[in-house]
């Protein structure tokens, strides 16, 4: 396995990606390290070397970014602040301001493409780049990722790490190798040996829920996986049973996507306990529509559509939703919905292991009528 790590101003050498005539793609992964905490450590000098988080400091609020000061103390992005307020008691809470967050964003792309057309925003911190072919016919993506993150750095002031490889799963694991301010490549000849060592629980696109399942069935490694048929995955894993088949041999022929637009946004959590009582489980659900909000207020959309998503002890699942007339305008409006929707099934027919909450018929705030944004039930 080959892996090589980087800083800003070293230079690739004598490992990078077969050239484009084998027909193997150069896809690099950009993620900004602690994004919107560096933000806010860049523009108030006194913050730095703090640990901080982004977010509301109520007793309801949660944290939407940590800096790694603050991550060194356990806190993390999706904690309960008052979680994160007991691990840190000197964390500080900022609350985040996505106009600044996506203006830096923009600074961003626009480094993007000086080099690709080829980019697929995840969100405004990260995005997937196909460099096989680029505007300034660079052979060796290593060095581009490099020059990427110098100019990121040289514009913004921020730090950017990156991965390399031969597709989006490869790059996307690549890019937390060496994180922070770091990068690494995986090479063809070491993507399915990388893959084969790896927990399936650091796999992207493998949550909780899943892992906990690929484990009751004996996979807990990429080459547990592996050893899994086709049929074998399809069967207990539907839809993404060929994903996984694919990802387990390192193999992952999704493109990158120009202006990829999502269906929908959700987030979802298993816990610790079933639960029976429906206050405790309507209170689950308060940072489930936190994170689906701050998608949407990081990428400037919203939808009408929200979905609860009601998981059982017996892994048996119910879903509910409720299609609004306009857009929802506010993370509270749609918590509001998704306790009607969840007091619906009420009385649980068994005791609940997971809600999710998903959100969708999306669109793009820019395109929404203003006059339709009063939400009425």
């Amino acid at each position: 396995m080959t892996m090589t790590a980087m800083s800003t101003g070293e230079r690739e050498h004598a490992v990078d990606i077969p050239p484009a005539a084998a027909r193997v793609r150069k896809i690099i992964h950009v993620d900004m390290d602690a994004f919107y905490a560096s933000v806010e450590q860049r523009d108030d000098p006194s913050l730095r070397g703090k640990p901080l988080a982004v977010g509301g400091s109520a007793a309801r609020g949660v944290v939407a970014a940590a800096s790694y000061e603050a991550r060194a103390f356990g806190v993390y992005s999706a904690m309960p602040s008052v979680t994160a307020k007991r691990k840190c008691p000197d964390l500080i809470f900022v609350k985040p301001r996505f106009e600044v967050y996506r203006a830096v964003s923009q600074q961003i792309r626009e480094i993007f493409a000086e080099y690709t057309a080829m980019i697929e925003p995840l969100s405004l911190d990260e995005a997937y780049l196909d460099v096989t072919e680029n505007f300034k016919q660079m052979e060796i993506a290593t060095e581009i990722a490099l020059e990427i993150r110098a100019k990121i750095k040289q514009v913004t002031g921020l730090n950017a790490s990156a991965g390399i490889s031969y597709n989006k799963f490869l790059a996307k694991m690549a890019s937390d190798l060496n994180k922070p301010n770091g990068q690494a490549v995986i090479t063809p000849k070491n993507g399915p040996g990388f893959v084969e060592g790896l927990a399936v629980k650091k796999f992207h696109g493998v949550g909780p829920a899943t892992a906990e399942r690929m484990k009751r069935h004996g996979i807990e490694t990429g080459l547990d996986l592996k050893q899994k048929s086709l049929a074998f995955l399809q069967q207990h894993f539907g839809k993404s049973g060929p994903y996984f088949y694919g990802i387990a041999r390192g193999i992952d022929e999704r493109q990158v996507r120009p202006d990829r637009i999502r269906k929908s946004v959700g987030a979802e959590d298993t816990f610790a306990s079933d639960i029976d009582d429906l206050a405790l489980a309507t209170a689950e659900l308060r940072p489930l529509a936190d994170k689906v909000w701050r998608y949407c207020e990081a990428n400037d959309i919203s939808g009408k559509t929200v979905t609860v998503k009601i998981k059982y002890s017996d892994f048996t699942q119910a879903t509910r939703s409720r299609t609004m007339a306009a857009v929802f305008s506010s993370a509270e409006e749609l918590l509001d919905i998704a306790t009607l929707l969840l007091a619906g099934v009420h009385p649980f027919r068994r005791s609940v292991r997971l809600l999710g909450v998903t959100l969708s018929s999306l669109t793009r705030e820019t395109e929404q009528d203003s006059s339709q944004l009063d939400l009425r039930l």
